[in-house]
């Protein structure tokens, strides 16, 4: 065997792994990334999206864009949904090309409640668990705009929300889909029930942080209709904005949260840490030491992670995969360049959401004339 082989096989993030029933070849996950390139009528996925996710084809697994799970979760531009027979037909074509070239990819279900826009829906005001404003910044197709007070969901609204989320998942599966992902961090739905700044219910969804955590347990359950452990969850205990905050209080809440989800179907816990200390630092570890011994399934971890620092969270066996977004963004062929030492190229920002192919489909694979770092 060659010198290559022998090191690439020795490094943590190139060794398979099983995440649930989702059995990868390697530890490299494609994180999700909102990238606004459903462009056409409908919100459905196109051919771009066929290239770009078959491109990434060699992650571990790849986690798709958020997508809605219904018109009334939609709070971003030109990003896709899998409510309808049209979106389906076009994410089919996503996972075809994606499993012709060995590929696994689950779908992360997005509702972004009261960080949505009137300009979103239709002049309808966004829906959350209290008339409680969340002081974000909506991305409309007027540019950014201040969020509003929404409207309390009623008892009604939020059954039928986790009926939207089991029918998508549903969705998911018909599409191809090897599984699905909860998305439940930043300042959208799930979080948003999560935090008691902003879910101020006295009835079985609030009043406690056990009532606040119910909508996702309810979620998980209703998306969980597939053959084994399937449907992931994502979550940002240490997410900060004008209404997040990652005090003790939140942390300790996230705790049992996490306990929690060990009695339900989950595949595996998506976690994004805080932020690194500076710009180019290694993410710290003690953000997934303090989750890891209360969740018994397996740990993606996030957050700034590089090739190195990667593999050392997983030596540590504070995680079992690492998933890394901008770096995918440039770099299709990410896991070969991480198995060959080659160097990483840069993304350009000012491409992410411009709706075109390019910053998108365009980023070539390395060559042999990139060489190998010595």
């Amino acid at each position: 065997m060659s010198t290559i082989a022998s090191t690439a096989l020795d490094r943590p993030l190139l060794r398979p792994a099983d995440l649930g029933d989702l059995r990868l070849p390697n530890r490299v996950v494609m994180a999700p990334m909102t990238r606004a390139r459903a462009t056409g009528e409908g919100l459905v996925p196109n051919g771009m999206h066929t290239a770009y996710y078959g491109q990434r084809a060699g992650a571990g697994l790849i986690i798709t864009e958020g997508t809605w799970v219904s018109e009334r979760a939609i709070g971003f531009p030109h990003v896709p949904g899998v409510y309808s027979e049209e979106q389906i037909r076009g994410w089919r074509r996503v996972t075809d090309v994606v499993h012709a070239l060995g590929g696994r990819i689950v779908l992360q279900l997005w509702h972004t409640g009261a960080a949505s826009h009137p300009d979103h829906l239709g002049g309808a005001r966004p829906a959350g668990p209290s008339a409680v404003d969340p002081r974000e910044r909506s991305y409309t197709l007027g540019g950014p705009k201040a969020t509003v007070t929404p409207r309390e969901m009623t008892l009604a609204e939020i059954r039928d929300t986790v009926a939207e989320y089991g029918a998508a998942s549903a969705n998911a599966r018909r599409a191809g889909f090897d599984g699905v992902e909860i998305h439940a961090l930043g300042s959208f739905l799930i979080p948003q029930f999560l935090n008691p700044r902003l879910n101020r219910r006295r009835d079985a969804y609030g009043r406690d942080a056990a009532g606040r955590r119910r909508l996702l347990m309810e979620i998980v359950d209703a998306a969980a209709a597939w053959d084994g452990r399937r449907v992931g969850v994502r979550l940002s205990p240490h997410w900060t904005a004008e209404r997040f905050t990652a005090d003790e209080r939140t942390l300790a809440d996230y705790d049992a949260l996490v306990a929690e989800l060990c009695d339900h179907p989950v595949a595996y816990l998506h976690l994004r840490g805080p932020a690194p200390a500076a710009p180019g630092a290694a993410p710290g570890h003690d953000a997934f030491a303090r989750y890891r011994p209360l969740f018994d399934g397996p740990l993606i971890a996030n957050h700034g992670f590089d090739r190195e620092s990667g593999n050392a969270v997983i030596e540590a066996g504070l995680a079992d995969a690492v998933s890394y977004a901008t770096h995918f963004v440039a770099n299709p062929d990410l896991v070969a360049r991480f198995a060959l030492d080659r160097e990483l190229a840069a993304g350009d920002p000012g491409t992410y959401y411009t709706g075109g192919a390019g910053g998108y489909v365009d980023y070539p694979a390395s060559g042999w004339e990139d060489g190998i770092r010595r």
